[in-house]
């Protein structure tokens, strides 16, 4: 959950709520989709300042009440008032009008009391029950103003008469009449000594003291910026002597009341009609900015010398901008269906009703990115080469930067579809295959090894991983978001046999062919005896067989030579299997010279060797029978029987010392020493 926020000139501006902020349902469409929004981050995290702040379509007007407890908004389609309570959070009531509302004022302190001017000439007034009373004008409307010392409600229309309605006698007076043919667009009085502004359609503005009921003077604005425009927006500050108007071609000008020349002329710059003027008086801080908006940007800048301090620019058209005094919010009515909500820390404090927004606004704030090459794509030099832009080298078009160029993105897509015709359908085919096998990936996980699916290259790579960190280390790595192109991603493919790898593993063998391990000294002494004792034997035959044994020893070299070339291509696994064979037999061989060596020489009977054994006393234990055999081994045979009926001699001491060693020791040597069983009734 983030907020949106700009910065410019170190000033954040928040925005709370508005197209692109959070995303609101209708209820029959939450409760049919309730299952898939558990799921959907974006709408579990939604901020909602104030609850339904939106319009079916758009958004018209937008005040806060005198005492800040309340916002009233009207807004269409169909057409509607709403109003908001700021204690609660929430949309207080909303009603229906005949037609839709142009401008509206609110007479009492909170939102019981408005006056709404509509598109159909009439005027209609809204109490705590309803419509109060309703009446017509005979011109369009364009603009209200409310004058609390005479009670008089000025209604600027399409013609030159400015129409008063008293509403303390309840009827009609004498309009304004104005030196002009085209209509009133703004009016305004003055909040000091109540002096009335009408700003004309023809580029004038007129001034009349509603005592003398007479204008007092008239300021042509057009002819100042010498271009045709008109008069859109008039404003007065609360100090009786500073004037702002604003013009349809998007210029706003700042007077003083005792010159008729402007202190400062700002232009919006986008060349749309002036919509709104805001004195920031209220504001405690800083009392010296002021807000003018079109129908795409609000500006807010200084007074004095016109420069800028911050702006909002939502995504669609302002229709009205309204804030909130002596704080830092903003609320606006445009033509989307969320009322925008802007906040701005450097201008003022949240409102006491969204103290909280003091506390998230950094803690949630969307981090600003770099988005200075967002729009480029870094190559290198040898990427230029690959896409034939050499020729480009040293323009615009390719900005050097460190070892490679920046490119525009969209120049660099249609340059490499063009010197890579099929890079579209190699990417698609690898998304395919990469969807396909996250489909046939089983859920069957194993706890050992990792034996990841994902894995497509560099398997060695996560073996050693495992090998160093261990199964659930490398298993979390090799899952992990960051790591995953590495292992599945054939770009990223290491190449063991480049150059730079071997440079950065210097200890592993470069050579692509396995070569045998040498013997060592103990190895080549025992090959050296065996050659020797060959050599002995091929000596004393006679000449035939010294024949013979030179060709079978040219034989042996030559099968030995296949036998090395052999082992040569062998991998290590057959050199090791064939060394242990090479081991087993040297043992073996050992084993019968040391069998040869314990014989006598002479070649006896097996009947003598018998006798031998037989003539030898065996130890009789009653009906046991021992006998040792030459090579340590013994035989033992016994008559079974029951334990009682035998008789057991007597025993003396030297008996019992041969019984011990041949037969085992039945008793402790020592009483009262502790007996390794559990059970300790066990031998009493």
């Amino acid at each position: 959950m983030v907020l949106k926020s700009t910065s410019a000139g170190n000033v954040s501006v928040y925005q709370v709520s508005g197209t692109n902020v959070s995303r609101s349902l209708p209820d029959w469409i939450a409760k049919k989709r309730k299952k898939a929004l558990k799921n959907d981050l974006e709408y579990q995290t939604r901020i909602e300042l104030i609850q339904d702040f939106e319009f079916s379509e758009a958004s018209n007007k937008l005040k806060v009440t005198p005492d800040g407890n309340y916002a009233m908004a009207t807004g269409t389609y169909k057409p509607q008032i709403h109003v908001y309570d700021f204690a609660n959070l929430s949309l207080k009531f909303e009603r229906h009008t005949d037609s839709e509302n142009v401008d509206f004022v609110i007479l009492s302190d909170d939102w019981t009391k408005s006056v709404h001017l509509q598109n159909d000439r009439s005027i209609e007034f809204q109490t705590k029950g309803g419509i109060h009373y309703r009446t017509r004008i005979p011109k369009f409307g364009r603009d209200l103003a409310y004058n609390s010392r005479n009670c008089d409600l000025l209604i600027g229309a399409s013609g030159n008469e400015l129409y008063r309605l008293n509403l303390d006698q309840g009827r009609f007076l004498n309009p304004y009449l104005l030196d002009t043919t085209k209509g009133v667009n703004s009016v305004d009085i003055n909040p000091v000594h109540g002096l009335v502004t009408a700003g004309l359609e023809d580029g004038t503005v007129e001034f009349w003291d509603p005592r003398s009921r007479q204008r007092a003077a008239k300021l042509d604005v057009a002819s100042q910026l010498d271009i045709p425009c008109s008069v859109t927006a008039t404003s007065y500050r609360n100090d009786g002597l500073n004037f702002a108007c604003g013009t349809s071609s998007g210029h706003s000008l700042v007077y003083d009341l005792r010159s008729s020349v402007p202190s400062v002329v700002k232009d919006q710059g986008y060349g749309y009609e002036i919509k709104k003027i805001i004195w920031m008086d209220e504001n405690y801080t800083d009392s010296n900015k002021i807000l003018t908006s079109d129908r795409r940007i609000a500006k807010i800048w200084d007074r004095f010398d016109g420069k800028p301090f911050t702006s909002m620019e939502p995504s669609v058209d302002i229709n009205d901008v309204e804030y909130v005094k002596n704080t830092g919010m903003f609320f606006m009515a445009n033509e989307g269906m969320q009322m925008h909500t802007y906040y701005i820390p450097n201008l003022g404090s949240a409102p006491r009703w969204c103290s909280f927004l003091d506390n998230i606004t950094e803690e949630l704030e969307e981090k600003p990115s770099d988005t200075v090459y967002s729009n480029y794509k870094f190559i290198t030099k040898d990427d230029v080469v690959k896409l034939n832009l050499t020729h480009l080298i040293g323009s615009k078009v390719l900005r050097s930067y460190m070892h490679g160029f920046f490119i525009d993105t969209e120049l660099y897509d249609k340059v490499n579809l063009i010197a890579n015709p099929n890079s579209y359908r190699d990417q698609r085919e690898r998304e395919i295959r990469k969807r396909i096998e996250k489909e046939r990936e089983s859920r069957i996980r194993s706890t050992g090894a990792v034996t990841n699916t994902k894995i497509k290259v560099n398997k060695d790579l996560a073996t050693r991983i495992q090998g160093k960190e261990g199964s659930t280390k490398a298993k979390n790595v090799i899952d992990d978001d960051r790591f995953k192109e590495l292992f599945e991603n054939p770009d990223f493919e290491i190449n063991e046999e480049s150059y730079e790898y071997k440079q950065l593993n210097p200890v592993k063998s470069t050579n692509k062919d396995s070569k045998p391990r040498r013997l060592t000294a103990a190895e080549e002494s025992e090959d050296e005896k065996l050659q020797s004792s060959k050599s002995d034997n091929s000596e004393s035959s006679d000449s035939e067989s010294e024949e013979s044994s030179n060709s079978d020893s040219d034989a042996e070299n030559v099968a030995s030579k296949h036998a090395a070339k052999d082992s040569e291509v062998n991998s290590e696994k057959a050199l090791r299997k064939q060394r242990a064979r090479e081991e087993a037999q040297r043992f073996m061989n050992e084993m019968n010279a040391v069998v040869e060596d314990t014989n006598p020489a002479d070649n006896k009977s097996f009947a003598s060797l018998a006798e031998e054994l037989n003539s030898k006393k065996p130890v009789i234990d009653s009906d046991n029978r021992l006998r040792r055999h030459a090579r340590g081994e013994m035989e033992l045979t016994f008559v079974p029987g029951k334990q009682a009926s035998r008789k057991k001699p007597k025993k003396t001491e030297h008996d019992s010392t041969v019984d011990e060693s041949i037969s085992g020791r039945k008793k402790q040597r020592f009483e009262g020493r502790r007996r390794a069983s559990k059970n300790v009734f066990r031998g009493m």
